[in-house]
């Protein structure tokens, strides 16, 4: 009686310790899970700034003017991607003949941000492109992936440009932020294009990025929730975060590039610019702004940022002729 009721206690400890152990392992798969789902809808789906509230601030802030833009030639149109996706594109056009400059906004933005840079470019004889990043503005699209797929809407952009113009046509394109990085990747990765690029503010490893803001959030940037944000983003998203690397991208590309920072940027820290501009061979010019925060370069210093695209363009004869 005492063995067969000692027997019938230990089956029933061993019972219920693998019924905790199936929970406790249940709920950390859970957990794990729920973690995973966090991290990738932080870069997934990142808040977006609404369009009317956009348009109001470069409005009050006097970068942009609604009557001149209406004034402006120009023709809206809907580019599509290689996946499909249709990207809302607006040609503008008032030096016909001349070249193009294409403008990449950052993320959470939307092309009439990038309304301040055109300006500085219509100025100098120049075209423009403004067009919504997928998932941005009036174009189309699920997810963001920080210049992965942006990398190849540019490039439809480019390619409608092309079968425009013709495949003589000059262009340039500008970036700011995400979009910075979006050029990066496309002239390192897909095809180096344009005749000149103006990356203000990019990233130069995107998972050395996600460490960055880990450390800002939570203080620290444990590899396992590195490597948990990175195959949530891959399961879900379907891109690595590994190959969001413009750092190895620009050593490839060719043509001039002109890297724009701001010093006291604290969301995209300098550092990774100057990396950037060092490991570009070839023609290449640094500006780093005395003032400013992230994606502030041209909003606190517009003089000495207008006289850094002015002499990169002078420097390297990519100024229209009249």
């Amino acid at each position: 009686m005492d063995s067969r009721y000692s027997k019938d206690s230990r089956l029933r400890r061993t019972s219920t310790l693998k019924k905790t152990a199936f929970s406790a392992g249940s709920a950390a798969a859970l957990l794990l899970a729920g973690a995973g789902v966090y991290l990738s809808n932080r870069i997934l789906y990142r808040t977006k700034k609404t369009d009317e509230a956009i348009v109001e601030r470069e409005k009050k802030a006097g970068r942009f003017n609604p009557n001149l833009y209406e004034q402006l030639p120009k023709e809206e149109v809907w580019v599509t991607a290689a996946d499909g996706i249709r990207l809302k594109t607006v040609f503008i056009e008032p030096n016909p003949g001349n070249p193009y400059v294409i403008f990449c906004h950052g993320v959470a933005e939307h092309k009439i941000n990038s309304f301040k840079y055109m300006n500085l470019f219509l100025k100098r004889g120049f075209n423009a492109i403004l067009y919504d990043h997928r998932r941005h503005g009036e174009s189309e699209g699920t997810v963001t992936s920080y210049g992965h797929f942006e990398k190849m809407d540019l490039k439809a952009v480019i390619d409608e440009l092309i079968r425009r113009e013709g495949d003589d046509v000059r262009f340039g394109i500008h970036g700011e932020s995400m979009g910075a990085a979006t050029l990066l990747l496309y002239a390192g990765t897909v095809e180096d294009r344009a005749d000149f690029y103006v990356a203000d503010c990019p990233f130069s490893d995107f998972r050395k990025q996600l460490q960055h803001q880990m450390k800002r959030e939570i203080g620290i940037a444990p590899r396992f929730l590195m490597t948990l944000a990175e195959w949530a983003v891959w399961l879900r998203g379907r891109y690595k975060l590994k190959e969001l690397s413009p750092l190895e991208a620009v050593k490839r590309i060719q043509k001039p590039v002109l890297f724009i920072h701001s010093r006291d940027d604290d969301f995209i820290l300098p550092d990774m610019t100057e990396a950037l501009f060092e490991a570009k061979q070839g023609p290449k010019e640094l500006y780093i702004a005395p003032n400013g925060v992230h994606a502030q370069s041209y909003n606190e210093n517009p003089e000495q940022y207008e006289k850094a695209v002015e002499d990169f363009l002078r420097k390297y004869d990519l100024i229209p002729s009249d």
